[in-house]
């Protein structure tokens, strides 16, 4: 009798455990393991060096891994997924490909299309669970509103029943018969040559691989998630170092999120106090992972503009010599360049160290929020663009519930509170080795005997403060003001009322100016099942200006706007229509227009006008953001390497 042949389309889920596209696979028939590697379609958000470099230890892991059970994991190299998924289908004569879901919106597009292509030439087409607790799609309120604030989502999910699923690595695996044309994970080109003695390093403190995912699970579970609500205090200490295990699929979040269940029960019998907090904590970042899918998901749009159009007008300051001190670690403030330097060294920073310098781009320096986004998918070890596009949309005041825009957070006192005795800041700046404690994070301040004594010359072997605080802060507060005024004059313009209005962030959700989210059902397919994939979509309000209020203080600055009720809008929600447009098919135009060309460092931003602003005529500025980069911190102006040491 011949058995069913199955095409595995392996990406972000490079695991034999709790795997269930490989599952079900393995269960009906002989298996083709895949993982097509296509530099082109990967367009603005090709990988940076660090986590290109984990991705080629996982797939040797991984390919070990699935020899050991009698299939090989078959490597490709293309400038077509799709050409070479037809490639494979044709030379095994395969009836089905089968693959685990991804929610970022490049891939929500291209997973679409290659879906629909398949189906069209009668190819079975099935698509699992393999990345989250729940579906983007099942979490809803009552009334059919997608979620737009977290805790009104996590509080959803915590009170949802969750069956415990685990899908068991399969005992061996029956391949399928054929050639294709393969490569090498060498040949991949994921790794260039002049990236390996750097990366060499990166060895020494990591260790890639799915087996290796279940180790580190173990040994935080065990040792150290006792003490997680502290150690996300400090930074310069470990947090759980699971975010890349996850990122590359090398560990199911369903394992993880049921391992730390069993700790809650057992410490929550045992009174443990500090245990059930730090349980609590780490399950809520669980939460905001997901969260970050949910919003990807159901708002495409948020990599490249904000979920709210509070920003629509905002006057960004597109100043290159400020990004690039601040990519540095040179901007003056020791702990934002501290945790610059060692994102540099190690592709790694702490989460508290994250929010420090993404704050000081965007609210002390008013950079553009997707130049940082994209700094951090080239340089993070644990690159992941759902949780960048979050983590940057809270930082910039792009979500309901993120920081007030007006909020400016100052880098010495968060020194004080988060490295009181400035080990993590000498660490990673030699230079102020020996400065005092008390001067450590504003050295500025210090007298000259106590710089001298610490070997300081400020300006010459360490930069004097890039922007003082308090002008940081003015201007800040002129830029939002500047940002009210355009919106007031757009909507003066706007006789019919149908443009976006800026709004701004406070703890009030109503009203926001949200597009609505539907989702894709097209009639009942033979290779659709329960598990396959939805398409959202969305669309603007029509005819509904959006209007918020403002803060407090703020308010008497500016008219007051009528205020407008609309019973279709909930707080921390917004409208799931019943249309069956697909986002994919509206947008892939523009998705391939904006994913063809290299991010680099973005040559035009939207300036308060809504105009692009003048190109910038720097020379290194027309070369790519990462040869930029390896450029800079391979030349530093004391003339020191920085190494990767993790």
């Amino acid at each position: 009798m011949d058995r069913s042949k199955t095409i595995v389309w392996f990406r972000r889920d490079l695991r034999i455990e709790d795997n269930p596209a490989l599952a079900a696979a393995a269960r009906d028939g002989c298996v083709f393991p895949v993982f097509i590697w296509c530099p082109k379609e990967e367009g603005q958000f090709y990988p940076g060096r660090v986590s290109r470099w984990w991705l080629k230890q996982s797939l040797a892991h991984l390919g070990q891994s699935l020899k050991s059970l009698g299939a090989e994991l078959v490597l490709i190299k293309t400038h077509s997924t799709v050409a070479a998924l037809l490639d494979c289908i044709e030379t095994i004569g395969a009836t089905r490909v089968v693959f685990n879901h991804l929610y970022d919106p490049v891939s929500l597009v291209r997973d679409h299309n290659i879906k629909e292509k398949l189906v069209e030439l009668g190819i079975s087409v099935q698509s699992y669970n393999g990345d989250l607790l729940y579906e983007p799609w099942e979490i809803y309120d009552e009334r059919g509103y997608a979620f737009t604030t977290f805790e009104a989502y996590w509080d959803k999910c915590l009170h949802m029943q969750m069956e415990p699923v685990s899908h068991l690595p399969p005992w061996r695996l029956v391949p399928a018969a054929g050639t294709v044309m393969k490569c090498s994970v060498e040949e991949l080109g994921l790794e260039d040559e002049a990236e390996k003695s750097s990366n060499s390093l990166l060895g020494r403190g990591w260790s890639p691989g799915w087996s290796n995912a279940d180790k580190a699970l173990t040994e935080f579970a065990e040792q150290h998630l006792i003490d997680y609500v502290e150690s996300r205090l400090k930074v310069g200490t470990s947090t759980s170092l699971l975010s890349p295990y996850l990122h590359f699929g090398e560990l199911s979040v369903r394992k993880v999120f049921q391992c730390v269940q069993l700790k809650q029960l057992l410490w929550a019998k045992e009174e443990n106090l500090m245990g059930k907090e730090s349980v609590t904590l780490f399950l809520r970042s669980i939460g905001l992972r997901e969260y970050s899918r949910y919003l990807c998901f159901n708002f495409p749009f948020t990599h490249e503009r904000s979920l709210l159009s509070n920003l629509k007008y905002f006057p960004w300051n597109d100043n290159q010599v400020h990004f690039k001190a601040w990519r540095q670690g040179r901007t003056g403030y020791p702990l934002v360049d501290a945790g610059m330097r060692e994102l540099w060294a190690t592709g790694w920073i702490h989460n508290k160290i994250r929010v420090i310098v993404s704050s000081f781009a965007v609210k002390v320096l008013l950079l553009p929020w997707r130049w940082g986004m994209k700094y951090f998918w080239d340089t993070l070890l644990d690159a992941d663009l759902e949780s960048d596009i979050l983590g940057w949309q809270y930082i910039s005041g792009s979500l309901p519930d993120a920081h007030e825009l007006e909020r400016l957070d100052n880098p010495e006192i968060q020194g004080s509170k988060f490295d009181p005795e400035g080990e993590y800041v000498r660490h990673w700046l030699p230079e102020l080795a020996r400065m005092p404690a008390e001067w450590i994070h504003h050295p500025w301040d210090a007298s000259i005997a106590v710089l001298k004594a610490a070997g300081v010359e400020l300006g010459i072997n360490y930069p004097k403060p890039i922007i003082d605080i308090d002008l940081a802060r003015e201007r800040l507060m002129e830029a939002i003001f500047k940002m009210w005024e355009m919106e007031a004059a757009a909507r003066a313009s706007n006789t019919n009322g149908t443009n976006e209005v800026v709004v701004d962030n406070t703890d009030d959700t109503e009203n926001l100016a949200i597009p609505k989210v539907v989702l894709k059902d097209k009639g009942t397919c033979p290779t659709n099942s329960s598990n396959d994939q939805r398409v959202p979509t969305n669309q603007n309000s029509k005819n509904i200006p959006a209007y918020r209020k403002r803060s407090k203080y703020m308010e008497e600055e500016r008219p007051q706007p009528d205020k407008l009720h609309n019973d279709d809008k909930v707080a921390g929600t917004s409208r799931k229509d019943e249309d069956l447009c697909s986002t994919a098919e509206s947008s892939s135009a523009k998705k391939q227009a904006t994913s063809r060309c290299s991010f680099s460092v973005p040559q035009y931003c939207s300036s308060s006008e809504g105009k692009p602003l003048q190109e910038c005529e720097s020379s290194d500025l027309r070369q790519p953001l990462q040869a930029q980069i390896e450029m800079e911190h391979s030349s530093s102006k004391d003339g020191k390497q920085l190494h990767f040491i993790v």
